[in-house]
């Protein structure tokens, strides 16, 4: 296979290992910092799936898609950038079709809500795969990815009903390359249960600049965490979608007993963007919730608070 990865952060690196670690012909869009050292050292991965190294022969990095020749094509396009850059990705690869194969599928890699839809205006369904990745990768060095805790299957599924069954020599190469991973065709359930992790967590805990576990501690923030689950399940309900709990309370049993608990030490992604004056992905999380919300005229007013919240200190932090 001949698979692009777009975005050489923590999870692109992550995945390229796998790919290369099966004897797939890689090649990886990344910022200039990154491309240099990726070019000059190589690509190093550690953590719990045991240590790899990729010297560049392995591999090619570019900055630009113009630098990929007219002649290199692509079976699988792989996004791996954060939400917010969603379109700018989407125009990019879309004026640069030349990379593209007639039946290259593209994957998304990415948090939260509304990437697909992104995607849409630009490529036909058929193209548009959807990751549910809840594995860590930190990137201590450009060229360096470690890989922390994986809690589950990479899954790999079309939000379109689209065929999978052709994503099983791709799915085979990332569970070869070390991380276990499989075609999930009703992907649109786990992105929402991860959607109700993510937006019960994430910005509550940046707002109040704490770990997971703190949040369970208390009863206020017990209380804003149940109703922030509570509203998504209406507007799941609304928008005729669903993920593998039927009721919040059903869901909220699970995220107390075993989901919260097991990283009840983690800091949200959230947080740690506005410590580094960073964009954050809210709009895809809490906000992606509001939009939704608005579309049928419900009123979600935890997670618009919490949205606004981490909105304003984004710009705080930016400006």
């Amino acid at each position: 296979m001949q698979v692009l990865i777009y975005g050489g952060g923590a999870v692109g690196l992550g995945i390229a290992s796998c790919l290369l670690n099966s004897g797939h012909r890689v090649d990886i869009l990344a910022r200039a910092d990154t491309c240099n050292l990726l070019k000059n050292e190589g690509l190093f991965r550690e953590g719990i799936f045991g240590k790899s190294y990729f010297p560049p022969p392995k591999f090619s990095c570019f900055t630009d898609l113009k630098e990929i020749t007219n002649s290199q094509k692509y079976d699988y396009i792989l996004v791996c950038v954060k939400s917010y850059d969603s379109f700018n990705a989407a125009c990019d690869l879309s004026e640069n079709r030349k990379i593209f194969k007639e039946n290259t599928r593209v994957i998304l890699f990415q948090n939260g809500w509304g990437n697909a839809e992104i995607f849409l205006q630009f490529f036909p369904k058929s193209q548009i795969y959807n990751a549910r990745v809840i594995t860590g990768f930190l990137r201590p060095q450009k060229n360096k990815v470690v890989i922390t805790v994986h809690a589950d299957s990479i899954h790999i599924g079309s939000l379109f009903g689209e065929d999978c069954a052709f994503l099983k020599e791709f799915t085979k190469a990332i569970t070869e390359g070390g991380i276990p991973c499989e075609i999930y065709p009703d992907i649109q359930k786990d992105i929402w249960a991860k959607m109700l992790y993510n937006c019960a967590l994430n910005s509550l805990g940046a707002i109040l600049n704490v770990p997971y576990g703190k949040l369970a501690e208390q009863e206020d923030t017990r209380r804003v965490m149940n109703n922030v689950v509570r509203e998504i399940y209406e507007v799941m309900d609304r928008k005729s979608y669903s993920t593998h709990w039927s009721t919040p309370q059903e869901y909220l049993e699970v995220f107390y007993s075993r989901l919260l608990p097991a990283t009840a030490e983690h800091e949200s992604s959230t947080l740690q963007d506005l410590r580094e004056g960073k964009r954050t992905e809210i709009d895809f999380l809490n906000g992606a919730v509001v939009k939704l919300a608005g579309e049928v005229g419900l009123s979600v007013p935890y997670n618009y608070t919490l949205y606004v919240i981490v909105k304003f200190l984004e710009k705080k932090r930016l400006t």
